[in-house]
């Protein structure tokens, strides 16, 4: 693929999009994607007409990226300013929404998609990605849910498990920047716990506080990804973490560990930690084996993996990373963290930007994009 022929030819795409009605910024933000897009597909087809290409593609992206802002506006004007430390004092419906979508003729996997697409506010995708599986497989599920509960009254509350892993998923999509529903998820976890006394419901309330107390170190002023160890620690806000290690200190007492404890625990070591340098990383992969005990899931594995190579060096990282799946989201990013780590630039290049092909957010491809190139500067010195 000839490169000085894709860069010759963004000025040009970029103008048509500005001449389309797109502001410059997100017309930038689409001839990107148009441009990654082109450097996967064109070495296998190429097109006949290269800016004909650029441009149809790029204003598909804009016009997708438009529609999810529109999404996202609407959400937030729903969600008034960050609810302050402490009991919720107003409660509304939603809560209650919640418990009877998590209807009892339901299987958790089956009410925690309805829930996450009738009250959350999700899409399909978001919430096939959440759980690891193709779109049309998610599609069905939800339908499925959905004629299974048309026939019968919403007068039977769900269990507490599944509304705490609606609030996780929800929240989860609000902080990656997708879609702005963590404050709204944080809410209504705390609306929860001053209702029901129980250790998880407090472990998960401690865990959103600890990744909310980071979010606006997250960004940089130009909107790019600030990974944890670059980030900034005077901009974490410490009285969210200060409530956030009080609400886990007083569940783990009760000695009754669940999954979401032991996240708010290795989330708890971080925000700990004065610099990434002095992070317990021993410690984090020990909480981690808890998690993965409690869960068996494939993506702890992986974030342990990670964890191994910071507490035993990248070779041992890498060495737990092999025994997992390649197709689990963000394991090309992990390898190249780690084989960068190693010393293997050439390496780590290559999986940066294989990793940015694969990446589902903006944002963290534009951020893979640059550790490539990062390297490859690096390597070409």
């Amino acid at each position: 693929m000839d490169e000085l022929l894709l860069r010759s030819l963004t000025p040009g795409v970029l103008a048509i999009l500005v001449r389309r009605g797109a502001d410059f910024a997100a017309a930038e933000d689409a001839v990107q994607e148009a441009l990654v897009e082109a450097l996967r597909v064109w070495a296998a087809d190429p097109p006949r007409d290269s800016k004909g290409w650029l441009v149809t593609v790029a204003w598909r992206k804009f016009l997708d990226q438009a529609r999810a802002d529109g999404a996202r506006r609407r959400r937030e004007e729903l969600v008034e300013e960050e609810p302050p430390p402490g009991p919720a004092p107003d409660v509304d419906d939603t809560l209650r929404l919640y418990f009877l979508c998590a209807h009892p003729s339901l299987t958790p996997s089956s009410a925690v998609a309805l829930t996450l697409r009738a009250v959350g506010g999700l899409t399909t995708r978001q919430i096939a990605r959440a759980y690891l599986v193709p779109e049309a497989t998610m599609a069905q599920r939800i339908s499925r849910a959905k004629r299974t509960v048309s026939g019968v009254r919403f007068d039977r509350p769900g269990d507490v498990a599944t509304v705490l892993r609606v609030l996780y998923l929800v929240f989860n999509e609000g902080y990656s920047g997708d879609v702005d529903l963590a404050v709204e998820a944080v809410r209504l976890t705390r609306q929860l716990a001053a209702a029901i006394d129980h250790p998880e419901v407090a472990g998960l309330l401690a865990l959103m506080l600890l990744h909310h107390a980071r979010r606006n170190a997250r960004t940089a002023a130009d909107g790019s990804l600030v990974p944890l160890a670059e980030q900034d620690r005077g901009r974490w806000d410490t009285r969210l973490i200060a409530e956030g290690v009080g609400i886990l200190r007083t569940a783990l007492a009760r000695d009754r560990l669940g999954e979401f404890q032991a996240q708010a625990a290795i989330a708890a070591l971080h925000a700990d930690a004065p610099s990434a340098e002095e992070t317990d990383w021993v410690q984090i992969v020990e909480w981690y084996d808890e998690l993965a005990r409690l869960t068996d899931s494939p993506v702890v594995r992986l974030n342990r993996a990670v964890a191994v190579g910071e507490a035993d060096g990248p070779r041992a990282g890498l060495a737990a990373l092999a025994a997992l799946d390649d197709v689990l989201p963000r394991h090309t990013a992990a390898s190249a963290y780690l084989h960068e780590r190693d010393g293997d630039l050439v390496t780590a290049a290559r999986l940066y930007a294989e990793a940015a092909h694969k990446a589902t957010n903006l944002a963290e491809r534009d951020h893979l994009i640059r550790q490539a190139a990062r390297l490859n500067a690096l390597r070409d010195r």
